[in-house]
């Protein structure tokens, strides 16, 4: 069976131009994971390679199944210059590296958390998986393989991941529209709750 990650490093490529810095993390018992950062104009962006490499499984499943399950990258889309996000390194890989470690399924809708900031001084410390496909395009993968989706993810302050534990995905979509939240800007506060 063909390395997936080669054909999810092109894709990748391919949408957002070629990376200007990549670094790698391992956890003890997972696989490598690599976080590549590209830059467009006043935005960077920062893509997880390797959480592909192997389907994620039902946590319930007494065996993983090693050919079929989801397969995902994160991708996080910041302002450029406003904070230090370059320390979102090692806090993207934990979320990347979270389907190995702790056995979840990351899909559109969930809230995952790093229990800190995501970089020094900012306001989050989880982000809220967005709908893939806008950015990059999924990557089909020969049968039986899952596609692999390119997840966005935007940053939550504790406070907008508490609301949206009580009211939902959509409504605190809802909020952050109406507000005109800009979901990229690092140094912005929480959307108003009230």
């Amino acid at each position: 069976m063909a390395d997936v990650l080669p054909l999810v490093e092109a894709r990748l490529c391919s949408a957002l131009g070629e990376p200007d810095a990549r670094a790698a993390v391992t956890f003890l018992g997972t696989d490598r994971l690599e976080v590549l950062r590209f830059h467009e104009g006043d935005i960077v962006r920062y893509a997880t390679l390797g959480m592909s490499a192997q389907p994620m499984s039902d946590p319930t499943a007494l065996l993983a199944d090693p050919v079929k399950g989801p397969r995902a990258e994160l991708i996080l889309s910041v302002r450029a210059g406003l904070a230090d996000t370059d320390k979102v390194l090692r806090p993207l890989a934990v979320l990347g590296a979270s389907p190995q470690v702790e056995g979840v399924v990351v899909a559109p809708g969930a809230s995952l958390d790093v229990g800190e900031p995501l970089w020094p001084g900012a306001s989050f410390t989880s982000v809220l998986v967005a709908e893939p496909g806008g950015l990059v395009e999924d990557l089909e993968l020969d049968e039986p393989l899952d596609p692999v989706r390119f997840l966005p993810l935007l940053p939550m302050t504790p406070n907008e991941a508490a609301w949206k534990r009580v009211h939902g995905v959509q409504a605190l979509r809802e909020r952050w529209l109406s507000h005109g939240t800009d979901l990229r800007d690092p140094v912005r506060g929480s959307v108003p709750l009230e």
